[in-house]
């Protein structure tokens, strides 16, 4: 199962960066910049960066990116290692999701270009937005639901002593 989690995390990942890629050509960007661009009634393409953690949490404490890199490498690790032990492929396939996004944003974290994540999925109904938001925040909160749904309503035999 190492093998499936880690293809979908490398896909997850590199998902995540080209179309950040993509995005800062569209706006003819090479870092952080604000712009915003209307797509639909209910959606914007922005460029914003996040500097502090999910959804902007701790984004004015000055707290350094490098740190954050770090907590996410150390995540990662954990993760591997919980991967590695994983029978089922469904819960590797979580697994890996959440290895991609966060080494999605934690690479934003570490090019000097970018002063932080690249946020530019802008949800709104009227004048009510949801955070902006990016393809590895995505993969990360579909791995965290699979793994939910994994431990709570796929049933495993338990193993015979």
């Amino acid at each position: 199962m190492l093998g499936r989690g880690l293809t979908v995390a490398a896909a997850a990942a590199a998902a995540d960066q080209l179309s950040k890629f993509a995005l800062l050509r569209h706006f003819h960007e090479s870092g952080c910049a604000l712009h915003q661009e209307a797509v639909t009634p209910f959606l914007n393409l922005v460029l914003t960066c996040n500097t502090g953690v999910s959804f902007g949490i701790l984004n004015s404490t000055g707290v350094n990116s490098l740190l954050f890199a770090l907590v996410a490498a150390i995540i990662v690790a954990l993760l591997i290692l919980w991967l590695a032990r994983v029978p089922a492929t469904f819960l590797a396939l979580a697994i890996g999701l959440v290895i991609g996004g966060a080494i999605g944003n934690a690479v934003d974290r570490l090019l000097p270009s970018r002063t932080g994540v690249i946020d530019f999925l802008d949800f709104h109904i009227g004048t009510w937005h949801w955070p902006a938001f990016n393809l590895a925040d995505s993969a990360i909160c579909l791995g965290v639901a699979a793994m939910l749904l994994d431990g709570l309503l796929l049933r495993r035999p338990t193993p015979q002593a």
